[in-house]
Formats: C-alpha cells, sequence, structure tokens
C-alpha cells in the first residue's frame, strides 16, 4: 500500500466553497485499490499554508504528497510541471496578507520542477475521461506558495517522497453566470483516483515521451 496525501485549500475570495478540498476529501473517502489515502485542508493563506503542509506531513509520512488547488478560469484539471520562488498577490489572501515580488523561501532556487511525473499524469486523466492539460504556471498567488513550499520541502528533507501541485476547475455551483467552465468534485475526484495510481506506478524519474508544450 501506498501512503498518499492529498491536500486542498479552504474557500477564498468571498466563496463558500473550494473545489480542491471537495475533490480532496472524495479521494480519501474512497481511495484507489493499493493506496492508503489521507487529505488535509489547507488554510489560503501565506505562510501558514505551508506550516499546515508541514503538519499534514508529520502526520501521514506519505510517499507522495499531491496538492491541490483552485484555478476557476481553467476549462480541465491541470498538473503543474513548475513552482517559482515568487510571492507576487494581486488580490489579498484570507488573512489580508498581500505579498509583492517576495520569496517564497529566501535564498532557495528561483524555481523547481515537479517531482510527479506530470505527462502521465495528464494521460491517467484523460483516460478517465477527465479533461486534463500540463500548465506551466501555477501563478503566483498561495496555490504556488504551496507548490514551492512542496518542492522544496522534498528537496531538503524528504528525499524519499514525490510530490506535486495540481489545479482543479471550478464547482458548477461556483458558477452563478453559466459561461465559466466547471467540472464536478466526483468527476474531478474520479480523475484525481487515476493520478494518483499513476504517479504511484511510474518509476521515480520516468514519464511518457510526449508532448505537452505551450507556445505562449
Amino acid at each position: 500500500m501506498t501512503r498518499v496525501l492529498i491536500t486542498g485549500f479552504a474557500p477564498f475570495g468571498g466563496q463558500s466553497v473550494n473545489p480542491s478540498w471537495q475533490a480532496a476529501r472524495l479521494v480519501a473517502a474512497e481511495p484507489p485499490a493499493g493506496l492508503t489515502v489521507t487529505a488535509a485542508e489547507l488554510p489560503c493563506v501565506f505562510g501558514e499554508s505551508i506550516d499546515a503542509l508541514r503538519a499534514a506531513v508529520r502526520a501521514a509520512d506519505p510517499e507522495l504528497i499531491v496538492c491541490l488547488g483552485q484555478a476557476g478560469s481553467r476549462p480541465g484539471v491541470t498538473v503543474e510541471r513548475v513552482a517559482l520562488n515568487i510571492d507576487d498577490a494581486r488580490i489579498p489572501d484570507n488573512a489580508g496578507r498581500r505579498p509583492v515580488d517576495e520569496p517564497v523561501v529566501p535564498g532557495g532556487p528561483a524555481a523547481y520542477f515537479s517531482s510527479l511525473p506530470v505527462k502521465a499524469c495528464v494521460a491517467a486523466l484523460r483516460s478517465a475521461g477527465v479533461p486534463a492539460a500540463v500548465s506551466h504556471t501555477a501563478g503566483t498567488f498561495v496555490c504556488n506558495h504551496v507548490a514551492y513550499g512542496l518542492a522544496h520541502l522534498i528537496a531538503t528533507e524528504l528525499p524519499h517522497v514525490r510530490g506535486g501541485f495540481v489545479h482543479v476547475p471550478w464547482a458548477p455551483e461556483q458558477v452563478t453566470d453559466g459561461t465559466a467552465p466547471a467540472l464536478e468534485p466526483a468527476t474531478v475526484a474520479r480523475g484525481l483516483g487515476a493520478l494518483l495510481l499513476a504517479a504511484a506506478t511510474t518509476p521515480a524519474g520516468q514519464d511518457l515521451k510526449v508532448t505537452e508544450g505551450a507556445t505562449h
């Protein structure tokens, strides 16, 4: 059994739900065969979110970590390829913090690549009938903050662990005008189960040799 930690965020920006946490709970409630999955909710707050992630890692002792966040403008689940050492908040977090051009980790590397097999994860999502893509930016808000914090934790303290960050679209209940893309959290959770299996069974350092690049 592979021990997995999956995290989602608390609601932010005036929303009553966060689909990342909705999906994380669903996956943990019905984990894929061969995996034990623990879910943890992170606050949408700079600094505190990484502290909460550390606490969840201590409690779960995972071999695989997947952190989820909300990306409401995206039509599908997106597996992040890189995390940047920068906090540059266009809006305040849930504690009113709004850092500008500050490092996530002072003195840390400029960026980290995900240690997930990002292309195999995308292929698994699509095979489960869930729209998906590789993303080359996690933004500069709390999602990227956690993505970088996780990668730095793995690089400096948990070399035996693999992990990365995944964005999910809005849930239908969050879309009031009927025009923005949305996915049911249950659909997202089904895809995430396939993603976790792909991540757990793909040998470290290997991935599918297919294009998932972008021109802009």
